[in-house]
């Protein structure tokens, strides 16, 4: 299915879009949110779920109830990443819209940011992401759209750490950001494809930020759309506090940095980094959080371990460089504006912090 986005010049070129799913044991979750995605999406797109390797009767559902959700079966639980990387080598589309199965969404979601990113030459772009439970509320996962500081800690408009701000319109224009969430996803096929799609190393956490990334360093632009609306759960396959995921983000984190970072020395960022994280891993060990300061030490690591070959892929990105994309990029401490200077929201932080936006 096909869908024109028309204006009052001119025609513009008929897209294929499909939205992606991709479902490893979410009965649940499918059962509960897929029939508002086929509704609102039917106009517009194909639906596809990218099955990895389930063990519940996630399949039996969707041939029984979605007769018209196209599915893809990988063979295994690849995990995020290899799982869409699996999937999308078999999906034919112009436009990808990576969408968690923990998402429902509403009527006219598609169009806006399909028009946003065809007026200004987006790559990728994310809509609004409300929380499923406090509707009124920025959801953890991309808020607004993301942004990222100097030492390579990500925030959103809309959130920061874990301070949410209450939607009241004050993020409804669209703007460019350096990273948009893998929660909703709007993807150019061929982008996606030329720069890799997903680093499967990641296995989850933070591997849209790193694929926004690669994308900006070869110039391409990445934006949020405040005029389409989803709602996340967050969490539909770990939860935000599982020592795992703290794990993963540590560690992913300090993945991007080294596959990404060229902007000075990268070896200073990272011995500072190290010190942050390692305070980080000492407050939570004076919390009690014995099993969180753990999963700080084995992200550093697997780091360790993984970091010959995350230089290699540094290497290679280095030399595909072309006028990298800083839109989005805070020159200052995000750790201090949030948690000593007190700004707890977005528009509270120095304009003058992000020069390139």
């Amino acid at each position: 299915m096909s869908w024109r986005i028309c204006s009052s010049t001119r025609d513009r070129r008929v897209q294929k879009i499909a939205v992606v799913i991709l479902n490893w044991n979410g009965r649940h979750y499918l059962e509960k949110f897929l029939p508002s995605v086929v509704k609102h999406s039917r106009d517009h797109a194909e639906v596809w779920i990218i099955d990895n390797g389930s063990t519940d009767d996630s399949l039996e559902l969707l041939r029984t109830h979605f007769p018209e959700v196209k599915v893809h079966e990988n063979k295994k639980n690849y995990g995020f990443a290899q799982g869409y990387n699996e999937g999308l080598k078999h999906i034919e589309a112009d436009l990808y819209i990576l969408l968690n199965s923990d998402v429902e969404v509403t009527a006219n979601w598609i169009p806006p940011v399909v028009e946003y990113m065809e007026s200004s030459n987006l790559t990728a772009c994310q809509p609004k992401i409300l929380d499923y439970n406090k509707k009124e509320w920025f959801e953890h996962a991309g808020a607004t759209g993301g942004f990222i500081d100097k030492y390579g800690f990500v925030f959103c408009a809309g959130r920061i750490f874990d301070g949410f701000e209450k939607d009241e319109g004050q993020y409804d224009a669209n703007k460019e950001v350096f990273w948009a969430s893998g929660a909703s996803l709007f993807i150019r096929a061929e982008k996606y494809h030329l720069v890799g799609g997903l680093d499967e190393d990641f296995f989850a956490h933070m591997e849209e930020i790193d694929l926004c990334w690669r994308l900006k360093n070869r110039g391409y632009k990445v934006g949020a759309c405040g005029k389409s609306v989803v709602y996340h759960v967050g969490g539909g396959t770990l939860d935000k506090l599982n020592p795992f995921k703290t794990f993963l983000n540590f560690r992913n984190n300090l993945f991007i940095l080294v596959k990404n970072y060229h902007y000075g020395s990268l070896f200073m960022l990272i011995m500072k980094r190290l010190i942050l994280d390692g305070v980080a891993g000492m407050r939570f060990l004076t919390e009690g959080k014995l099993s969180y300061t753990w999963a700080v030490l084995k992200a550093h690591g697997s780091f360790y371990a993984h970091l010959s070959g995350m230089r290699k892929k540094r290497k290679d990105i280095r030399s595909r460089i072309t006028e990298p994309n800083r839109v989005g990029w805070y020159e200052s401490s995000i750790i201090v504006d949030y948690y000593f200077k007190k700004k707890a929201h977005f528009t509270e932080l120095d304009r003058a912090d992000f020069p390139h936006s």
